[in-house]
């Protein structure tokens, strides 16, 4: 099965890896692939920890697991990316994340900001 991200590899030989060592996605759309698989996976603590510290939702922690576990999520499309790559410090990803929501699909359209903090990628929230 590919990984949940939508990459041609397993879960195990993609997400998986950032979820274990964040430090591994070397770029802003490793890490922006890796935190939908954690919302596919309602994987809290990585959400948490891939969000950068001055913007990071710690009070609703709870609240995003639940939702990521109400909804079927169905695909992610990366439309777009600029800078965010292994010797940058920021850069932003442009996607749309797919989910099934009490029988209605939507989507979820961002462009969303990524920064290092501590030599790793982390979102820091949505791109103007």
């Amino acid at each position: 099965m590919n990984c949940y991200c939508g990459n041609q590899k397993s879960y195990s030989n993609c997400c998986e890896q950032a979820h274990n060592d964040i430090s591994t996605a070397l770029t802003a759309e490793q890490l922006m692939r890796s935190r939908y698989s954690a919302f596919v996976l309602a994987n809290g603590d990585y959400l948490m920890k891939s969000h950068h510290s001055k913007t990071r939702p710690i009070l609703r922690k709870e609240s995003i697991v639940k939702w990521a576990k109400s909804v079927q999520w169905i695909k992610l499309e990366v439309l777009e990316t600029s800078k965010g790559l292994q010797n940058d410090t920021k850069g932003t990803v442009t996607f749309n994340a797919h989910f099934n929501e009490n029988g209605k699909v939507d989507v979820i359209h961002e462009k969303s900001a990524f920064v290092k903090e501590n030599n790793h990628w982390t979102y820091l929230g949505f791109s103007d």
